[in-house]
């Protein structure tokens, strides 16, 4: 049935991912084979009729900084290959905008907030393309993206370079170890210096990497690109430089070419065998063997190549186009690994055939017209209209009624897609990050990482349309992992928590548009947390008599920092303490270690010591904010025949650790957030002087041209309202980017006003009540 369904299938198009695995994994389907000399997992032409269509797809993101022209990008890149007929701008003066940016809220603020999908073609390529926000109160929208992606081109600014996120997306790049080219946009603007950005990815981001391309002038004398490779100029002519025009290189920049030219082959020559054996011999590499070194280079993630040009001036994207053609790979060169349920999840690598059982993951989920909207990436086999398939986390079955392509937000409907693609799915009821398969085997892919929220708000509808305002609270929190709902138990208040003030500022402006329910909302909160400092022993015994069988269970243990060492680990527990903790040496997770020896406990009533554990956890006793990196070691106890109880237990070890807490030194942590300001360098002292009066410690600043790049570490609890006073001290000119680094303690007068404000607050609900 697949290979019938596939063969109607063959033009279809989507995207790719990547885990590697600890152990040799299990290979399903595949053979070895070699590109260019390079063992990859190649399918064999000879026994698979969709290898040259493979071979032949390339599934990409496009993410960056914000405002680096990932979305200006993507325009080119649709119109250029004739998915759209025209060209729109971001915030456009036609009240267009921009193809990849369908929400009203992105076109009103000019930013990327949910990543889109399209696919389109070049030259005799499908290529699928996700275009990701670049503000990282919306990086759950990165993260899924490249979590499914074979290959990305990084966008930078030539005159910014390496910016915060853009060191933040490179960390999310590498942990789904995706191959990226670079592209150095912007350089029709005054002070584009593409060397310094080139210099900033090897000593910032830490890659090697050089130029493919020289650029023909700069700023407002930008008029194209050399190949550094094929020796020949590109310019772009037309009125919106839909056509290429190839000419020899300029005199006046055959010195400079032939320089670096030599740089490029100097730094693949340190990455591939081939081109340094030629290197030391003293003999020019052909252009088909540097072709083939930076795809070698580019595909292992040991080279980046650099492209150049103006997307915004239509300069310079067609080659940066045939370079993602030629350096990133085909989703059958990425090796796929799934986890085997039924086989303590032990490592699978899947194949790229479409003829293979059917295995896809689920990442991305959206309300649509026709109900919930379902992203799939598809790795192994076909997924065809009609089909049933397996979901392997809750078991069920569904039947697949409709398949479709997506083009931001318009759809195609195909029959089915083959190994290699993404498509969205209508009437699957699923969770972000699920797994899928056709019932032969139960295989899941690895999940995506989500990051905690660090910023809460209280929020409540003005009228009384609380089904509209449960039904779009339940809607967001399935379309956005980072987004959480929780109703404060003594407040009784709704409370949302995201990524930061922007994250869910957007989320209330929703609830607005899009259902008709106008907010309230509270002052921010922040993720305070509170954890133990010092070793403390407990001995409690718990006792409830009031007739017949009562309660009764004694604990006895210690609570310690689960930063400090176990003391009697076993190997396992001392790899799993290990492993849990941060570079800094915390411990965000809470441990429950059972060392009860000789039946004083019945097993049977550890787990409910247990919970009772995790239940103590949720909130603490200084300032009622959840409690982390506390470890609770039960020792012994004491149990009664009769009288003892899961209840009993539970209690009895809440009721042990809260008396631990009050011996163990208890104190209060904070988010401490990344902070990076970029504004013009006649603002340095002011805005400096701004971050201490925040209690942001500075770690670096740096001057590029007119502008001074500042990095600061700053407790969230002083960040509310930097954006107004920013542009207060900089004429507007100022702009920041913050992200969540990890929890430390607040300073000691922090604590006391914390303490004391949750004090007079539970005062104030006890007295209403």
């Amino acid at each position: 049935m697949l290979r019938s369904a596939w063969s109607a299938l063959a033009r279809s198009v989507t995207t790719g991912a990547r885990v590697a695995a600890a152990a040799e994994p299990a290979v399903l389907g595949t053979t070895k084979a070699s590109i260019f000399g390079t063992p990859v997992r190649q399918l064999a032409t000879e026994t698979d009729p969709d290898a040259h269509r493979l071979a032949h797809l390339r599934n990409i993101g496009i993410s960056a900084h914000i405002d680096s022209g990932k979305t200006t990008l993507t325009e080119r890149i649709l119109y250029y290959t004739g998915r759209i007929k025209d060209i729109h701008e971001v915030r456009g003066k036609d009240n267009v905008g921009a193809k990849m940016d369908s929400m009203e809220l992105e076109r009103e603020k000019g930013i990327t907030i949910q990543s889109a999908a399209t696919y389109t073609t070049w030259k005799d390529y499908n290529v699928n393309i996700i275009d990701t926000p670049g503000h990282i109160d919306f990086t759950i929208e990165v993260e899924r993206a490249l979590r499914v992606l074979d290959g990305a081109i990084l966008v930078l600014c030539a005159v910014s370079g390496v910016q915060s996120q853009t060191i933040t997306v490179d960390r999310q790049m590498k942990r789904y170890s995706v191959p990226r080219i670079a592209f150095v946009n912007k350089m029709d603007r005054a002070g584009a210096n593409p060397w310094r950005v080139v210099d900033q990815i090897r000593t910032k981001l830490r890659q090697p990497a050089a130029a493919v391309q020289v650029p023909i002038g700069a700023e407002d004398s930008f008029q194209g690109v050399v190949d550094l490779i094929r020796n020949q100029a590109y310019y772009n002519d037309g009125a919106k430089g839909e056509t290429v025009r190839v000419e020899p290189i300029p005199a006046d920049l055959q010195e400079f070419v032939t320089e670096k030219r030599q740089e490029l082959i100097e730094h693949l020559a340190d990455v591939d065998e081939e081109i340094a054996d030629l290197f030391l011999a003293e003999e020019q590499p052909t252009n088909d063997q540097l072709i083939a070194a930076v795809r070698r280079a580019t595909v292992a993630r040991k080279f980046v190549p650099v492209f150049i040009g103006s997307a915004y001036k239509n300069t310079g994207v067609q080659p940066m186009l045939d370079g993602m053609a030629d350096y990133l790979p085909a989703p059958s060169e990425v090796e796929n690994i799934a986890l085997d349920t039924k086989n303590k999840d032990a490592p699978v690598t899947l194949s790229s055939s479409s003829s293979a059982p059917f295995v896809g993951l689920a990442f991305k989920l959206e309300e649509g017209r026709f109900g919930q909207l379902t992203y799939v990436r598809v790795y192994q086999g076909t997924l065809a209209k009609g089909m049933t398939i397996f979901n392997t986390r809750t078991g069920k079955k569904v039947k697949v009624p409709r398949v479709v392509r997506m083009h931001s937000n318009e759809m195609e409907d195909v029959e089915g897609v083959g190994a290699g693609e993404i498509c969205a799915l209508f009437g699957v009821e699923c969770s972000s990050g699920d797994s899928f398969t056709d019932g032969t085997t139960m295989v899941a892919m690895t999940s995506i990482h989500v990051p905690e929220p660090v910023v809460s708000l209280s929020l409540k509808p003005k009228g009384k349309d609380t089904a509209n305002f449960s039904k779009a609270l339940n809607r967001f929190q399935r379309e956005d992992p980072t987004f959480r709902v929780a109703v404060d138990a003594e407040s009784k208040e709704t409370i949302i928590s995201g990524m930061g003030e922007l994250h869910l500022e957007i989320y209330v402006e929703r609830l607005r548009r899009e259902y008709n329910v106008d907010c309230v909302t509270g002052k921010p909160q922040v993720a305070f947390r509170e954890t133990v400092t010092v070793k403390a022993p407990f001995y409690y015994t718990h006792k409830k008599q009031s007739g017949g069988s009562g309660q009764f269970a004694r604990v006895i243990g210690y609570l310690e920092p689960s930063s400090e060492p176990l003391a009697g680990a076993s190997a396992e527990e001392a790899e799993a303490a290990a492993a849990a903790k941060t570079e800094d040496g915390l411990v965000k997770e809470n441990q429950f270690i059972n060392h009860v020896v000789g039946g004083s406990i019945p097993t049977n009533f550890i787990p409910a010591c247990e919970k009772g554990f995790v239940e103590a956890c949720q909130k603490g006793p200084l300032t009622g904010n959840p409690i982390m990196g506390a470890r609770m070691v039960l020792q012994d106890g004491l149990a009664h025949s009769v009288d003892s109880n899961e209840l009993a237990f539970r209690t009895a070890t809440l009721m042990a650790f809260r008396e631990a807490m009050a011996k163990a030194s208890a104190i209060v942590l904070e988010p401490i957030m990344s902070v990076n300001v970029t504004a013009p360098a006649k603002f340095q002292g002011p805005v400096m002087a701004g971050i201490n009066k925040r209690k942001g410690t500075i770690t670096d600043s740096e001057v590029q041209d007119e502008y001074v790049v500042i990095d600061a570490l700053v407790p969230l609890n002083n960040m509310f309202g930097y954006s107004s006073d920013l542009r207060a001290v900089t004429q507007g000119m100022g702009e920041f980017t913050m992200e969540y680094l990890r929890h430390e303690p607040v300073l000691p007068n922090v604590q006391v006003e914390l303490i004391k404000a949750y004090q007079e607050q539970r005062k104030l609900e006890q007295q209403q009540k």
